[in-house]
């Protein structure tokens, strides 16, 4: 679990600062975007089915 937390938080923060040069629509944003709602989607996947500790 601590290495997807570090995961989703670094992809966070490279997208953050990356946004803050380019354009939204850019298509390195819109990637670096996705691959953060995939982190992030795989994230509460395991909190729903419970794989994760409380």
């Amino acid at each position: 679990m601590d290495s997807l937390m570090f995961l989703i938080e670094d992809a966070r923060r490279k997208l953050n600062d990356s946004a803050k040069c380019k354009s939204l629509t850019d298509p390195e944003i819109v990637d670096m975007s996705q691959n953060l709602d995939r982190l992030l989607n795989e994230f509460y996947s395991m909190t729903e089915s419970g794989t994760l500790a409380s």
